[in-house]
């Protein structure tokens, strides 16, 4: 059995070649059941199993935890491990740091989403927060536009300055800011990777033909944006029926009478299928938005991704 460390996964899951490996692997069919989820001190700290496989292949399952708490502490508030297990004949095969991987996979889906959502000449992207994700966020876009300026925005400006030395330390140049109104005016692709419980992103400040990545509110009781701006937009999923059960915005909105399920237009396979089986974007002042929460298919193919780089 191979530990694959942290160190590994972000050598062996470069942006470019993991967004290609999503694209081509959400074509090919994978089972996955509904992920689990366990809260075992009764409060918001939670444990999270979600498995996926390819029969006779391999499985692998994923152990999240989450614990808010840890941000005050300076600690992470997710970490995960993940365990691959051949399902020919039941064997333990891998065990991957499954916080890396998350953290690839989650950013890497997002730039896949951008680049079928977003106007095709986007040059300006915002990261919303300064935790784990953010820097992940603006190193996968990178890959996929020809980005002329990147901004960290948060609500701790020296949080977004070491989001940006740590940028820099990888070659992308960012410049943090305090200015949220300013970003979003400026701003053709918005990435959101934040813990927001309540609404920060006013609906009137995203302008037209913005595309926005949602992608820190993943349970029914978060959100980044206002709910009053889904009726606005042309609105697609990482996964439909999760986001339909655990997505923040949208289902708040479709609790409020905002939206109806109709409305997410598809999710992120559909987008990515050649040709598309959906239209993504129809026209330059179109607003889209891609609502992820994050689903156990993404993790496999990204796990499948580091073994073959292992095995290579």
């Amino acid at each position: 059995m191979q530990f694959i460390a942290k160190e590994d996964v972000e050598r062996l899951a470069p942006y470019g070649p993991l967004i290609e490996a999503l694209a081509k692997g959400l074509g090919e069919p994978i089972e996955s059941p509904p992920r689990s989820h366990f809260n075992p001190n009764h409060d918001a700290s939670a444990v999270l199993i979600m498995p996926a496989w390819r029969p006779h292949q391999i499985m692998g399952t994923k152990i999240v935890s989450i614990w808010p708490e840890n941000n005050s502490r300076g600690q992470p508030a997710v970490s995960a491990t993940y365990v691959v297990t051949s399902c020919k004949d039941g064997t333990p095969l891998a065990v991957i740091d499954g916080t890396e991987l998350t953290l690839r996979r989650t950013a890497a889906a997002a730039a896949l989403a951008a680049r079928a959502l977003a106007r095709p000449n986007s040059q300006r992207l915002v990261v919303l927060g300064t935790g784990a994700l953010s820097a992940h966020m603006a190193m996968a876009h990178h890959s996929v536009f020809g980005l002329s300026e990147i901004a960290i925005w948060g609500r701790s400006l020296d949080k977004a300055y070491r989001v940006v030395a740590s940028l820099a330390q990888v070659g992308v140049v960012a410049h943090a800011t305090s200015d949220l109104q300013l970003a979003l005016a400026n701003a053709d692709i918005v990435a959101a990777a934040t813990t927001a419980s309540t609404p920060f992103i006013p609906s009137a400040w995203v302008k037209a033909g913005t595309h926005l990545g949602l992608v820190g509110a993943f349970t029914a009781n978060m959100a980044e944006a206002e709910l009053q701006l889904l009726p606005r937009v042309r609105l697609f999923a990482d996964n439909r029926a999760a986001v339909l059960e655990k997505g923040g915005e949208v289902v708040q909105a479709l609790r409020a009478g905002l939206i109806s399920a109709q409305d997410v237009l598809a999710e992120l396979s559909e987008l990515v299928a050649s040709p598309a089986l959906v239209d993504g974007r129809r026209s330059e002042p179109d607003i889209t938005v891609f609502k992820s929460v994050g689903f156990a298919a993404l993790d496999l193919i990204a796990a499948e991704h580091v073994l073959s780089g292992v095995a290579g």
